[in-house]
């Protein structure tokens, strides 16, 4: 079983590249993979297994 988070980014912030980078990076080391950026959206999708 999955289960998914959606992420709300705010756009167009100074460094706002490096934010989200490490952002996702913490997310990864928590197990969630990203399934999808929105495009013209603020919203990342991410998935890991439930039952880790």
């Amino acid at each position: 079983m999955k289960e998914y988070k959606v992420v709300n980014w705010k756009m167009g912030f100074s460094g706002n590249n490096q934010k989200l980078e490490d952002t996702l990076n913490q997310y990864a080391r928590e197990g969630w993979v990203l399934k999808h950026v929105a495009e013209n959206s603020v919203r990342i999708i991410l998935e890991r297994d439930k039952n880790r």
